[in-house]
């Protein structure tokens, strides 16, 4: 049984956990195929958005921590770093869709996605702490959504916050009754992947950059960035079908 399910609706690829059986938790294998998946979606034309989620009454039960510390470290520890700084590099939208329970690893998982939803009654957890760890590779994007203060403390505790806390903290972005939670993921999903790809992946390198630059060199960027935005055969396009009231035919998927 594949313990990570792709398939393809229109220009969404979904990546499902299958290790249901097993919470979900995440082993070196499953690691690896969602980084190469994700790697392959970058780059894939025909892919405008990811949605990631989850088989089973538990979205992600965190690391296989009897495969962790079983297995050589150095190498497990290099791909979770991969998984979980890919969503601060990357150039195309993530959708996470948070069925149920989501611990440790499961956390930071989610919070490399630029739009979770979670289902109402949903608990999440830092965990690590209990069984003597702590979420090394998974903090800089939980601090990302988060805040730092805020991870730390969820790190310290280990202590299990509920949906509508995930939601003050700027984890989630939405929560939905649970019957709805997969159509609303789905809807997000389809009207991210149907925006303009260059303006997407231009908004997304402009955030990344941000990052590493002070108050006056963002300006600077962000005039930059603007200009050639404006210049861009995808915004021409988005303004001509504004004025014709019609979808827009981004150039960008055409090229």
């Amino acid at each position: 049984m594949d313990e990570l399910v792709k398939t393809r609706e229109e220009r969404v690829l979904r990546l499902t956990l299958n290790r249901a059986e097993q919470n979900n938790l995440l082993t070196p294998t499953l690691v690896r195929e969602l980084v190469v998946a994700l790697a392959g979606a970058s780059v894939d034309r025909e892919v405008g958005c990811v949605l990631l989620d989850a088989s089973g009454p538990m979205f992600c039960g965190g690391l296989d921590l009897q495969e962790l510390a079983g297995a050589g470290a150095d190498g497990i520890c290099e791909a979770h770093g991969a998984l979980f700084s890919i969503g601060m590099e990357y150039s195309k939208p993530v959708v996470a869709a948070v069925h149920g329970p989501c611990l440790g690893a499961g956390v930071g998982l989610a919070a490399n996605a630029h739009v979770i939803l979670a289902a109402q009654g949903v608990k999440f957890g830092l965990t690590e702490v209990r069984y003597g760890f702590w979420p090394f590779a998974a903090h800089r994007a939980l601090v990302l959504a988060m805040g730092e203060r805020r991870v730390t403390e969820l790190s310290l505790t280990g202590r299990i916050f509920g949906a509508q806390e995930a939601l003050q903290y700027g984890l989630v972005q939405e929560i939905a009754p649970a019957f709805e939670l997969d159509d609303r993921a789905t809807v997000m999903a389809r009207h991210l992947a149907s925006c303009s790809p260059e303006a997407v992946r231009r908004g997304l390198e402009f955030i990344r950059r941000c990052r590493t630059v002070d108050g006056d060199q963002a300006a600077a960027l962000a005039a930059d960035m603007g200009r050639q935005g404006a210049a861009s055969a995808d915004f021409a396009e988005g303004i001509r079908a504004m004025r014709e009231a019609r979808r827009p035919e981004w150039p960008a998927l055409e090229s």
